[in-house]
């Protein structure tokens, strides 16, 4: 068993150490948020195999995801041995992945796609197998370079004796510093169930909240769920939006589109919401199976584009009973103002207020779910917004602002 008081390096000497040693994130490997799919939310870790990454690899490309921006493939749980090698290395499911992982490395490659795999830094996974990499840490590394892969999923997971804050940095911390070093470009997705303020400096992109529900566990929920739900799940990631930016990203979990419980409405402000929050666009659904109403959230190429533009993470700026306003600066002095309404049951009319936004003058505002474009000469304006839906609207000022909020 694995006792934590036997680690001697105290956490401050750590971070001394990292300023030293440790190989920097590269910013430029994920200059805007990653963008993709993982298999996790509609598959799990029973339902996935080769053949099926395949064939959404192909779907990715032939339902246009690819040319939007989608280009990471992650394989999450169910491709791993139940067991590990002698030498502490992985092996693929024999049954569901008898090809292996760089085949699939490859094909993703050949497609114009980038390949990720879950793994896990502990001893046991989440479901207790035990494949964890501590301490075969060098090994693992290796073979992911070894297979050609573009994308790790660091997930906490299980470690015998259990995790104390010390020994958790300690290890992704040599996650981080194994994977710069190992001659190859990987993304590091660290998955620690809440923000840490190392993640920025391990790597590209760091989970903020517990799992979102998804069609793999009892179905989404846009609100009233703590911790769970759509709205929980924004509420959490919100509180560490300060941290974001210049290749460093927040992750709030993977989309929960498609046939997984919300409504229209809903995925619609699910999506914004994401977006608004400069989060990874991970997409969480079958997507050989996509229908078009779908397809029109996840490629409306105005919300990809406020997700990619790299100033910051958005944030809720007014909560105010069932309103809510998020804002998002953007290039070329402009604004991205989502206006909510997370009444389950009326339509609401929702209030932007030009002064609380830190805006003077006419406004140029793109209405990019109702599909107009107008010029406000008001201080306000109020858009009526569906039971859980929004209006997202893109301002261009006439008038240079100071972008107060």
């Amino acid at each position: 068993m694995i006792m934590n008081k036997t680690h001697s390096i105290n956490l401050a000497g750590m971070l001394a150490l990292m300023t030293v040693s440790a190989a920097e994130p590269s910013r430029n490997l994920a200059a805007t948020p990653p963008m993709g799919w993982n298999s996790w939310n509609w598959f799990g870790k029973q339902a996935i195999n080769e053949q099926t990454v395949r064939e959404c690899m192909d779907a990715l490309v032939d339902q246009g995801l690819r040319a939007a921006g989608y280009t990471y493939v992650v394989v999450d749980g169910g491709w791993r041995d139940n067991q590990l090698g002698s030498n502490g290395e992985l092996r693929s499911d024999p049954v569901k992945f008898p090809h292996g992982l760089k085949s699939l490395a490859d094909y993703a490659h050949a497609k114009g796609l980038k390949f990720g795999l879950h793994t896990v830094p502990g001893t046991l996974d989440c479901g207790r197998a035990p494949v964890g990499g501590f301490g075969h840490e060098a090994v693992q590394v290796k073979q992911f370079a070894d297979w050609g892969l573009d994308f790790i999923k660091l997930d906490k997971c299980i470690l015998s004796g259990g995790w104390d804050e010390e020994v958790l940095w300690e290890t992704y911390y040599k996650w981080s510093d194994l994977l710069g070093h190992c001659g190859r470009e990987i993304v590091l997705s660290m998955s620690a169930y809440k923000y840490y303020n190392w993640y920025p400096k391990l790597g590209q992109m760091g989970r903020t909240t517990k799992d979102i529900r998804a069609k793999v566990t009892k179905g989404a929920v846009f609100d009233g769920v703590p911790h769970y739900s759509v709205m929980a799940i924004a509420e959490e990631n919100n509180a560490s939006a300060a941290f974001a930016g210049h290749g460093y990203w927040n992750d709030p979990d993977m989309l929960v589109t498609g046939h997984q419980g919300l409504t229209q409405a809903e995925q619609q402000s699910h999506f914004a919401l994401w977006c608004i929050m400069s989060a990874p666009l991970m997409l969480g659904d079958d997507p050989r199976a996509m229908t078009s109403a779908e397809k029109d959230i996840v490629l409306n190429l105005d919300c990809i584009a406020i997700d990619q533009d790299p100033t910051e993470q958005g944030r809720r700026l007014v909560k105010a009973d069932d309103a809510e306003i998020w804002v998002k600066k953007l290039t070329g002095n402009r604004l991205a103002v989502l206006l909510l309404n997370r009444n389950a049951n009326k339509t609401k009319l929702v209030t932007a207020d030009w002064k609380v936004l830190g805006l003077s003058g006419g406004m140029g505002v793109k209405d990019i779910y109702g599909m107009a474009d107008f010029v406000s000469k008001d201080s306000v304006v109020s858009l009526p917004c569906p039971p859980h839906g929004c209006r997202l609207l893109l301002l261009t000022p006439a008038v240079a602002s100071s972008w107060s909020h």
